[in-house]
């Protein structure tokens, strides 16, 4: 997906959501690797209060590989 699709798709119902994926786009995007593209795809389909819960309340993702993608996305 080009980045400009993904940063579209970054734009949330919450200001706080934005700046953590536009962030994380903006640093990581042109060196990722096609897993962290997918996982980042991914998780841009979830809901808000979902990705709220794991990107601003810190709860853990029962998945190990999106934990540290999450983790990489919190720590800007």
């Amino acid at each position: 997906m080009s980045d400009g699709r993904l940063r579209w798709r970054c734009r949330r119902g919450m200001k706080e959501l934005d700046v953590l994926l536009e962030r994380w786009l903006d640093r990581r995007h042109p060196q990722a690797s096609t897993a962290e593209l997918q996982g980042f795809e991914w998780l841009l389909e979830l809901q808000d209060p979902e990705l709220a819960r794991y990107l601003l309340a810190g709860q853990p993702h029962p998945d190990p590989a999106l934990r540290g993608l999450i983790e990489g996305i919190r720590q800007g």
